[in-house]
């Protein structure tokens, strides 16, 4: 994890602990790095109550509520799908706010449609969803890493866009 992450980390940390706000993640591609990246700050034990790492589609029905309708028509590596991914971790983990990411890390997997590096990542709190597609591929380890620090990236900038929007 690179030094920007931690700080994202620590923000969003900060932001959790004044709003009392509860986080989950529902993970595919990063494989539990999003998780590990947020349980690496002291003090998550009181905002962080756990994720899911749903790699397979049958797990991303069954525990995340993704409608097999929308894995067949749309595949797992879709907007559609993420957004089922972080509403269904909301409603499953019973928490204000969740992040997801589902992608092709690679070094295969990818098709002309969707090549290696393309990667969905969603943060929700509430009704407020926000959704991001990520293309590039610098290779397994560094697309998860990557998908990691967005997400974290784009949880803060919700957090903090809501929290404007509040002060007005």
């Amino acid at each position: 994890m690179s030094l920007k992450s931690k700080v994202e980390s620590k923000e969003i940390n900060d932001l959790f602990w004044e709003r009392h706000l509860t986080l989950s993640t529902a993970e595919s591609c990063t494989g539990g790095l999003l998780s590990a990246a947020i349980t690496a700050i002291a003090g998550c034990s009181n905002f962080f109550k756990g994720g899911v790492v749903a790699y397979s589609n049958e797990l991303k029905e069954r525990i995340l509520g993704v409608r097999h309708e929308t894995l067949e028509t749309k595949g797992a590596v879709s907007e559609e799908t993420v957004i089922e991914m972080v509403k269904g971790a909301m409603k499953n983990l019973e928490t204000d706010c969740a992040m997801a990411t589902t992608g092709i890390a690679g070094p295969s997997g990818g098709s002309p449609e969707k090549p290696v590096g393309t990667i969905w990542i969603a943060a929700a709190h509430g009704e407020h969803i926000v959704t991001k597609k990520l293309e590039g591929d610098e290779g397994r380890e560094l697309n998860a890493l990557y998908a990691t620090e967005k997400v974290m990236q784009l949880m803060l900038d919700l957090l903090q866009k809501i929290e404007n929007e509040e002060e007005k």
